[in-house]
């Protein structure tokens, strides 16, 4: 008689998969490492290349650990809805196919992980340090939060530190709960691009109880010329960036934050912030005719669904700085975010 071990696995990853035969080998591997504790689901959307074949290969090379779903094609957020209804870890992790991840550090946190489930003191979602692994940078920016957030300690929103104008938690570094994920109701667009912002904030509302595991775990890799995070293709792809905003300031519009911790709707209200600084900064730097109108649009979308929302977000530093009226002030806000892209790194 077969034994079925139906111990949970730890955590479930995701690795949405679209002809991504180039990179998927590396990010796979670089999960393969974890053993029995991970699951990891390739979810091959629609792929006409040899995704779904390499997919299946690494399903049967690796039963118990690997499953290969294959669906047609509906965009990132669509692979992503999948992963959370399929996942059968007890947290859940995006792992983009062509980024991938230090099996070190994940073995680090999986010890975590396993310590809060042997003491009976799950948290919603566990928070490690990322990578931007830019091509052709020696030096590569880490994105951390020692300063941030207590170390190897559950905790809550008071004892969150101060994020610098910089800092900020992506897809990349978070790890939710996956009940979690499901009891929020959490369901991405489909075709769509830009939906790890909304992944990395709606399910805020739901979390409490925070793990910082200080870790370099996640290396995000950037500077593809056909990456969706590369300028030109932001710029081609701007309605869908606005899409994505106004989405996010209705989920910030229609919550009661009466009952909720200030210092979540404090973080909120800064992370929408730097996410629609960026819209009016790349609308300022196609600064066509159709682009100012569409900024103007979107700021009017903002307003006319909440006004406070409204006001706070044009009061800020960045919200200031790019949205300055006239052709010197897009000028300012192109130089501002050149000068920050140079910094940080993030396209």
């Amino acid at each position: 008689m077969k034994v079925t071990n139906k111990t949970p696995k730890l955590l479930s990853i995701a690795v949405p998969c679209y002809n991504s035969q180039e990179y998927m080998k590396k990010c796979i591997h670089s999960l393969l490492p974890a053993g029995d504790e991970i699951e990891i689901l390739i979810i091959d959307d629609g792929s006409s290349d040899d995704t779904p074949k390499i997919a299946d290969d690494f399903m049967h090379k690796y039963p118990g650990i690997v499953r290969a779903i294959h669906q047609k094609n509906g965009g990132h957020g669509a692979a992503v809805n999948t992963g959370i209804r399929k996942a059968t870890g007890i947290y859940f992790k995006v792992v983009d196919s062509d980024d991938w991840v230090n099996p070190d550090a994940l073995a680090k946190l999986l010890k975590s992980i396993k310590e809060l489930e042997e003491n009976n003191t799950p948290v919603d979602m566990i928070i490690a340090n990322f990578i931007y692994d830019k091509v052709g940078e020696k030096h590569k920016k880490t994105m951390r939060f020692n300063r941030v957030f207590p170390k190897n300690t559950i905790f809550g929103w008071n004892e969150m530190g101060h994020m610098t104008q910089t800092q900020y938690m992506l897809m990349h570094n978070i790890y939710f709960r996956t009940q979690l994920l499901r009891d929020c109701g959490l369901k991405l667009p489909r075709h769509t691009f830009y939906v790890d912002n909304i992944f990395a904030f709606q399910p805020l509302l739901s979390v409490e109880k925070m793990y910082y595991v200080d870790v370099d775990l996640y290396h995000y890799f950037i500077g593809r010329s056909d990456q969706s995070v590369n300028e030109e293709i932001m710029l081609g792809r701007i309605d869908q960036q606005i899409k994505v905003n106004k989405i996010m300031v209705d989920i910030m519009a229609n919550q009661d934050f009466s009952n909720k911790n200030p210092r979540l709707r404090k973080y909120m209200i800064i992370y929408l912030d730097k996410v629609t600084t960026a819209t009016s900064a790349l609308l300022s730097l196609d600064g066509s005719k159709e682009a100012v109108r569409k900024k103007k649009a979107f700021w009017r979308y903002v307003k006319s669904h909440d006004a406070k929302l409204f006001y706070r977000l044009r009061k800020t530093p960045l919200g200031m700085a790019t949205n300055l009226p006239g052709k010197s002030g897009r000028m300012i806000t192109k130089v501002g975010y050149k000068t920050a892209r140079k910094i940080v790194g993030f396209n």
